[in-house]
């Protein structure tokens, strides 16, 4: 398999505040030193990491620094890290929309981009003259564009509007149209930036589909930003996790995902409700646990206002924030909470049986209210973390990264 992209030791500086270097006497003197004596950028000593959340000594930052990395061709790459990683600065340089301080980019093919709702659009254009703009600026023939015309109509859903000027679209149109342009005519690498965050869920489905399809299908390359977890793992095959604008880790998406929710991903529980009722502590016997094993969920509330008797889930996520499954005070027909008194603690405990999750980490939501009232709703209050276990010792394969939950099967054999 041959390389479709190739990253070497690409960096980009940039000037907090200003464009260029603020002064003439700036721009005089790095024009001289690098055109004139031949030698490097004097202002890239003394560029900074570029870290959004902290006060800097220096004007200089570096939203990208010694990027190295190579994408075969037909593979899909997902880019993921926080805001201000280099993400879209990457995608940036290798579209040429802006130029590399230093290093090269060696893409081999024709590349469609689409970093932002609506670029390449003229507004005052109708959206059939802005699919021929943007074939042209992707380097496709009249005929070519004319040929693969109502496939690309269709696949956007703007028929409709196909003849009205695009000033008049919606974002979510302006998305549908770009993609489908990008999509249909022909890249060999196809970029795609954070923009199908705009769209509607059918759009975004149809979207994902097409962009598997032009990589497994047709054996284009795709590059993906998206702070969309669910959509990169279902999508790309290897990921790229930067942070303040290098490389931080490379390899298989799903490593690549888990490290970065692992290292962003916690967040500090979250209470809503008019709190006439309150949990007020809430723990688990064991938080790592083999699959097919018991979990024991123990809780304690208050009562602070007068409430009809509560119901009481508890709510299972996965770290993309995929709802996995519940269960309820009402699943066991022998629990009964009886009678409330105010400002009475109470315990409860939940014990389920054959916690059958994939290996991974999960998060748990208390809930409690009735009638449609919320009394109190903590998110992420609990995790706990499961591994394959002796239950399944003698599966060779993996179990499929797509699935949510493992069944537990007994098989027989019968003689006839």
């Amino acid at each position: 398999m041959s390389t479709a992209i190739e990253f070497d030791n690409i960096s980009k500086l940039y000037r907090l505040g200003l464009v260029s270097t603020g002064t003439l006497a700036h721009d005089l003197k790095r024009w001289w030193t690098m055109n004139i004596q031949g030698k490097e950028d004097p202002y890239l000593k003394i560029g900074e990491t570029n870290d959004r959340s902290t006060k800097g000594d220096s004007d200089y930052v570096w939203a990208l620094k010694d990027i190295d990395f190579k994408v075969e061709q037909g593979d899909v790459v997902g880019i993921i890290g926080k805001n201000g990683a280099g993400k879209s600065t990457l995608l940036k340089i290798l579209s040429k929309v802006t130029g590399p301080t230093t290093g090269t980019i060696k893409a081999r093919g024709r590349i469609g981009s689409l970093l932002e709702v609506g670029t390449g659009f003229h507004p005052e254009m109708t959206g059939r003259e802005n699919i021929y703009l943007n074939g042209a600026i992707l380097g496709m023939t009249k005929p070519e564009i004319t040929r693969k015309l109502d496939e690309i109509v269709s696949f956007s859903g703007c028929e409709r509007y196909i003849d009205t000027p695009v000033k008049r679209y919606s974002s979510g149109m302006m998305v549908r149209l770009g993609f489908a342009v990008a999509a249909h005519l022909d890249p060999e690498i196809l970029v795609v930036d954070e923009v199908l965050a705009v769209g509607d869920a059918e759009f975004q489905k149809k979207a994902i589909g097409k962009m598997q399809d032009v990589s497994k299908g047709e054996g284009r390359t795709v590059l993906f930003v998206s702070h969309n977890m669910s959509a990169v793992k279902s999508l790309c095959h290897t990921g790229i996790l930067l942070d303040n604008g290098r490389i931080s880790h490379q390899g298989n998406i799903h490593e690549i995902v888990t490290r970065y929710l692992s290292e962003n991903g916690k967040t500090k529980p979250i209470r809503l409700g008019n709190g006439k009722m309150q949990f007020s502590s809430y723990s688990i016997d064991n938080t790592s646990i083999e699959t097919g094993d018991d979990l024991n969920i123990s809780f304690t509330f208050i009562i602070n206002q007068p409430v009809d008797i509560p119901l009481i889930n508890i709510v299972f996520y996965d770290t993309i924030g995929n709802r996995i499954t519940e269960c309820s005070c009402l699943d066991d027909a022998s629990f009964q909470i009886r009678s409330l008194k105010l400002n009475t603690e109470y315990s409860v405990n939940c014990l389920i049986k054959n916690i059958n999750f994939l290996p991974g980490e999960y998060r748990i939501n208390l809930w409690a209210g009735r009638g449609g009232e919320n009394y109190d709703w903590i998110t992420q209050c609990m995790s706990f973390n499961v591994i394959q276990g002796r239950k399944f010792i003698n599966r060779t394969s993996e179990f499929p990264k797509e699935a949510q939950m493992i069944l537990q099967s007994e098989w027989h054999q019968n003689e006839f």
